[in-house]
């Protein structure tokens, strides 16, 4: 495994580079200034009024037609996808980056010249603790259309393999992968865009590429160029002589890699994944990703992220069908008073000394479906109160040496509600905290209960713990 950064960090000095915008071919200079804890990846537009600044933010995503671009109130910036990877592969958390035009210098193609910029500028960590998102379970993103597959998988470390395929003879079949962004700097950071000779023309048709140069892109050429056609390129780009070395490339630079069109894929990929917000823990595997579908992924995968904070900040606990259980419900029954049909927890989850969490499946041949509106079957509210208490004196049940000799009856409820129907099929999840230390047998908890994410009934209740006598039978 490698080794993962803990703390947050920044850069030690102001950082700056210049260069031409691909698409616009504008001048722009691009400063990396040091930014506290907790901001993140922030774009200035020094060149506008105000200054106003884009948050690097997959919410913000206008357009990725030809590059990643962001827009906030108005104000752009284009082409920050070889920028964020910079950022990311040397794992900087914290960075205001100043530009003088909308779009991100083009440089060489590659995030290389960045990466020398921000080591040249140094790195030091901060004191706050770096907050990663750890993939909770497997997110898939599929664009049939485009036959794009893309999924992020659970694992304490940030992996990325990427495939690509363009059925081109000189291209053909290509994948990429790093086992940790140690990799990045020196086996990604380098590796330049590409695209084909009949994108390059058509975007040179409609005059998009400004900036653009041979030296700052591969250019695949998979068909045969007649010698007209290599004038008329060098006239475009301002050279002596345009040439098709054997391999297919326009002429360039020798590859950098023999699979430098894939890294480059995983760079793009990396720098795009970077709008989630939020350093990532996850195996990324992409099929054939580009820069719509890694910022669709992105989104998704912010959207997991989200609902994730939600489940903390509310206390959702976690529900893994597979996991074993503390107590079976052959155990609850040798625990409880109670016995079918009246039995209202299939197991329980987890339990420590203030809290429990339990299980109750719904099912539709349940008893009180008979005669509880049996043309639209809904769980009783009382029974989910009953349930939910059945979870509780579970709790206190397991803290006595013999707890078939106690039973828990209730004293009061207050603060009852319900939120949702509760109906056949549905799987309850209960949680129930004490709120108070017990005290002479009596117990005051918070109770709730979701179907999915969704809080369908909650309450406050107190119960009382007694010792079961012939003359006083238990009751929840």
């Amino acid at each position: 495994m490698s080794q993962i950064i803990q703390k947050q960090t920044t850069i030690k000095k102001t950082a700056s580079c210049s260069g031409t915008g691909l698409h616009t071919g504008q001048q722009v200079t691009l400063t990396f200034q040091p930014a506290p804890e907790h901001h993140g990846y922030k774009f200035q537009r020094v060149d506008l009024p105000d200054m106003p600044i884009i948050e690097a933010d997959c919410d913000l995503v206008t357009d990725t037609s030809r590059g990643t671009t962001l827009e906030k109130n108005g104000a752009k910036v284009a082409t920050v996808e070889h920028v964020l990877a910079a950022l990311v592969g040397l794992q900087i958390d914290n960075v205001l980056i100043q530009v003088t035009a909308a779009e991100m210098p083009i440089m060489d193609g590659s995030s290389r010249p960045f990466v020398d910029v921000l080591l040249e500028a140094g790195i030091t960590e901060q004191e706050a603790d770096r907050e990663y998102f750890d993939i909770p379970y497997n997110i898939h993103y599929t664009d049939d259309d485009n036959k794009v597959e893309m999924v992020a998988m659970p694992l304490h470390d940030y992996r990325l393999t990427v495939m690509v395929d363009y059925n081109s003879p000189v291209l053909g079949s290509q994948h990429a992968s790093v086992t940790s962004l140690q990799e990045f700097t020196e086996q990604v950071a380098s590796c330049r865009t590409f695209c084909f000779l009949h994108e390059l023309e058509m975007m040179l048709q409609h005059n998009l590429i400004k900036g653009g140069d041979l030296n700052n892109a591969i250019v695949i050429v998979d068909r045969v160029v007649e010698d007209h056609e290599m004038e008329r390129l060098a006239k475009l780009f301002n050279k002596q002589k345009v040439e098709v070395r054997k391999e297919g490339i326009l002429n360039n630079v020798e590859l950098r890699f023999q699979n430098e069109p894939a890294r480059h894929k995983l760079l793009d990929l990396i720098g795009d994944l970077a709008l989630v917000g939020v350093p990532i823990r996850a195996q990324i595997m992409a099929a054939r990703p580009g820069h719509a579908s890694n910022v669709a992924f992105a989104r998704k995968i912010k959207a997991a992220l989200k609902k994730e904070k939600r489940r903390q900040k509310e206390g959702i606990p976690d529900y893994h069908p597979n996991a074993k259980p503390i107590f079976s419900a052959a155990d609850i029954l040798k625990m409880l008073p109670h016995k079918h049909p009246f039995m209202l927890v299939d197991k329980i989850l987890e339990m420590g000394e203030k809290h429990v969490v339990a299980v109750k499946n719904v099912t539709f041949d349940e008893w009180f479906f008979n005669g509880h509106f049996p043309g639209d079957p809904i769980m009783p509210g009382v029974l989910q109160l009953e349930a939910m208490a059945q979870a509780g004196g579970m709790l206190i049940l397991s803290q006595v040496p013999d707890p078939q000799n106690y039973g828990t009856y209730f004293l009061k409820i207050e603060n009852a509600r319900f939120k949702e129907k509760v109906v056949p099929g549905d799987t309850m999840l209960f949680k129930l905290e004490l709120t108070e230390p017990v005290r002479r047998g009596l117990c005051v908890m918070r109770g709730r209960a979701w179907v999915g994410d969704n809080l369908v009934c909650e309450a406050e209740m107190m119960a009382q713990i007694v010792k079961i006598s012939n003359n006083n039978p238990p009751s929840a």
